[in-house]
Parts: structure tokens; sequence; C-alpha cells
């Protein structure tokens, strides 16, 4: 949430066997002629790109997202790695040849595709255009390299089918949920502990909130409980940006529950991070109050947007602040709510993507996988539809020094016109049940001209991983989709 501005879709779980609608999923796509696979050529952004078949890499460039299409069984629209770019037969022809192409998602039958099987192949399906009835396939069933796709009659031969392994099988097997998880749940923090899902997201009043449930779209319905009133002079009102970790303590594993919290009513000068500590390793505590996490050279604007890196060894509170712009901050710890030293700049807004109605990084939060360590932030201003995320990756050396991190040129997840998602930012990360998936809270707008309130929905979605061993977020999908559990969930 930007300090700058501070001044009904149904969540259900369908048991297996019982999902009567399409799941969105990602996947590559495998011609089963020649094994080559469907590509965005140089992963450009180009409106009216043709696609072409390449050799099978696992880049970005050939990672599609399916959206389903409402009431259309197995019919998808799909997304290219071009945020609000879709599959789509140029110029809604009925010609043969009429070339394959990336462009500008909209409604139109001419970007929705469907997936007709293919007798005695898994996952293996005919690309039927929805706007002509024709198949999409290599220009000539040419089996080369750089052969462009186009559209052409369906026929049995293996070059005009393709395998599409991501496939979650629509309308058949396997427990799902749809977004919303909170409609008014802002700045969402969401963590699976020992059976159960716990969310946590601003109130913008003086008590914290979680809700509880064994499965992910259970949340919706669960009881909303206070577990803690603010009470302190000094930090009694507004609480927002909620976030809690499980942290080694002097009494063993505890959980720490940071949060922004200032003066009533409410002074955005007085806004600071503040922190619990739980008795006992039940995230919905009790809790007793902790620390004030004041800096101790530079206590002299507001901070807010708590977040915790723990690398090398060491524990770091990360932040966001005022020094004419809002850039992301990184301070020391010694212990989960005692600062060892004063706070460094992390990231500052320079990009254009970063400055949409004003200059903010916040929101810094951590995703760790195979040694590598990524901080994705929330940029732009969070009353503009234009709030997104972009992310630093470490790169060695001192996580104080700003020359440790390499910031992305580009945003990583961001507004998506197509499917109604607007401002999607202020992030978490969790882990599915069984720890083989990675996942991303966050909260989103359904209009342009939402603002930057309570009226900001939790949303999540699985991310999956590039080759080189960075997040691929894919994009924000549309409320109402009904998407995949997490792996390891228990049945409802």
């Amino acid at each position: 949430m930007s300090a700058g501005s501070l001044a009904a879709a149904l969540v259900m779980v369908v048991p297996a066997g019982q999902a009567d609608a399409a799941v969105a999923f990602a996947s590559t796509v495998v011609n089963q002629g020649n094994g080559n696979c469907a590509d965005v050529p140089g992963g450009a952004g180009t409106n009216a790109l043709q696609l072409v078949q390449k050799s099978c890499t696992s880049g970005t460039n050939q990672s599609f997202s399916f959206n389903p299409v409402a009431g259309g069984g197995d019919t998808y629209t799909v997304a290219t790695l071009t945020a609000g770019s879709c599959l789509d037969i140029s110029g809604a022809s009925g010609n043969d040849n009429a070339a394959v192409i990336q462009y500008t998602c909209h409604s139109g039958t001419n970007q929705q595709f469907r997936l007709q099987p293919v007798s005695g192949a898994a996952n293996t399906f005919n690309v039927v255009a929805v706007s002509s009835g024709k198949c999409v396939v290599p220009s000539g069933d040419n089996a080369a390299v750089n052969t462009p796709l186009v559209q052409l009659p369906c026929t049995a031969a293996t070059s005009r089918a393709w395998r599409i392994p991501g496939y979650t099988g629509g309308g058949g097997g396997g427990a799902t949920f749809t977004n919303p998880l909170d409609r008014n749940g802002p700045d969402p923090w969401l963590q699976y502990y020992n059976g159960y899902y716990y969310l946590a997201s601003t109130t913008w009043n003086s008590t914290i909130t979680m809700r509880k449930s064994r499965t992910l779209g259970g949340l919706l319905n669960a009881p909303e409980t206070v577990i803690f009133n603010l009470t302190r002079p000094n930090g009694a009102g507004t609480m927002w940006a909620p976030e809690f970790h499980l942290l080694d303590g002097p009494n063993g594993k505890r959980w720490y529950f940071y949060y922004t919290a200032g003066r009533e009513p409410f002074d955005l000068g007085s806004q600071r991070i503040h922190v619990l500590e739980s008795a006992g390793t039940d995230p919905m505590g009790p809790y007793s109050f902790k620390a004030d996490m004041l800096d101790p050279q530079q206590d002299n604007t507001w901070e807010l947007d708590p977040g915790i890196l723990q690398l090398n060894g060491r524990l770091y509170l990360l932040g966001t602040f005022y020094n004419g712009s809002q850039p992301n901050f990184i301070r020391p710890l010694s212990n989960p709510w005692t600062a060892s030293g004063t706070r460094h700049i992390l990231s500052t807004p320079t990009y254009n993507w970063e400055t949409v109605g004003g200059a903010v990084n916040e929101g810094a939060e951590v995703i760790q996988r195979n040694g590598k360590t990524f901080i994705v932030f929330s940029a732009s201003h969070c009353s503009t539809p234009d709030y997104k995320l972009g992310i630093l990756t470490y790169n060695g050396g001192d996580p104080l020094q700003q020359s440790s991190w390499v910031k992305s040129s580009q945003p990583v997840f961001q507004r998506n016109n197509a499917n109604g998602v607007y401002a999607p930012g202020h992030n978490g990360f969790f882990k599915s049940p069984d720890g083989t998936e990675d996942w991303i809270v966050y909260h989103a707008n359904s209009s342009a001209s939402g603002g930057c309130d309570m009226n900001r929905s939790t949303r999540a979605q699985k991310i999956t991983w590039n080759a080189d061993g960075t997040p691929n977020f894919g994009t924000p999908v549309a409320l109402g989709t009904r998407l995949a559990v997490p792996s390891g969930e228990p049945a409802s």
C-alpha cells in the first residue's frame, strides 16, 4: 500500500470428479510430428508477430497461459509471455494459411481455441480456432525449426497435433478453487502450516485479524478472528501491511507478526513498523507486543511494509520509507525484533514503469530456490491501475549494498485488461502443502478506476520457474477462473 493515497465471485472447493469447468494452466505446446515447440520469436512483445516452431528450450517464449472461456468446455484464450497479448488468428480470417500471431487480448472468437483430444495420446490435442474451425499447424506441415504457424483444416496427421504437458484436465478430476480469497483484503500475507492455510491482511483499524482454513478456497468464508488489539499510543490504529514469520527466538521457534501502525487519528508521519511475538507455534497466537522496529540512527521518517530476508545465516528487515521518492530499504537485525545497524537503500524507482502516479518501490518480499535469492517488490502508485511487480536478483556480496542486487528492466507481473485485473501488487509467497509448488498471493482491483483502499481483493495463483532459475509469474487470472488447488492440499 503506497503512503501517498492513504489520506461476487464465490470461492469454493470442488471435490475430485465433480469439477464441471475447465481449469487455467500454463504449458509448453509440443508438435507431435516433429518434437518442436510453439515459440514467440525472440520473446518479443511485438503486436501481430507470427509464432513459429523451434527446438524446445523451456524459455518463457515457449510457455503459454491457458485461461478457460466461461461456458466453453475445453476452450481457452492463450496468453503469451507479453502481458496483455494472446494467441490470435490474424484478421479473424477463415482462410487456409492465415497466420497464427500474438495480438492484444480481446473477446473475439479468433482468440479462442478448443482443445480437441487426439485418441490414444495423453495430453495431446488438435488446437482448433473457434472462429474458423481450423487447426494450428506448422506451415505446410513442415518439420523444420523456424517454420511459421498457420491454420489449416484439422486432420489425423501428427503434424497437426500438439502435446500440452501442463494440461490439467478441464472438467476432469482434481479439486479446484476460484479467486478471490478475501473480497476486502489488501496487502495480504498467507502461509501454510501444520495442515492449515493462514491469511492476514490490512484491517485499517486497531485490530489484527487472521483467517484459517484447511483449503485455500475455504479462506473466503473462514471467520475473521481477532488475534490482537492495538492499544499503544504510538501504534494504536490503522493496522496495515501485516506478515508473520516463524523464526528462531530465545525460546525456540516463534511466530513474529510484523505490521505498520501509527498514532490515531491517522498521522502519516508517525507510521512505523512494529512486531508481536507468539507464545508458542500457533500462527493465531496468543501474541504479546515485542518491539517498535525503529531505525537506531535514522528514525526521521515513516517506514512501511515490513518484510524479512534470511540470507547467509543473517537476518534482515526490509521496508520502504520517504526521501523525496519512495525507495525500498534493508536493515540488519541481531534477532527478529532488534536492529543491529541502520537502513540502507535497496532499490530506488528509476524506470518509467516504476513511476506511474508517483515514484514508488515498496512491499519487498523474498523468494528463494536452488541457492538463488530474489526480492519481488511493488512499483508505481497503488492508486493507479499500473501498480505492478518488479524483481531484484541477488548476485553475491554484502546484501546491504545496492550493488549486490540487480533490478530487472521490465516488470514481472502487471495489469491484464483481458482478464479484468488491475493494479496487482503487494504480494507474498507460500508453499503448497506438499512443498513442491510455489504460490503467489497478492491484491488487485477489478476495475481500472479502483483505488488504493479496502476494496482490493486477495488472490492467489501458482508460479513456475524458468530454465535459468528465475521465477515466472505468468499473468494474473480473472476472478472466477477455476484453478487447480495447491499440490498436496487435503480434501475439503
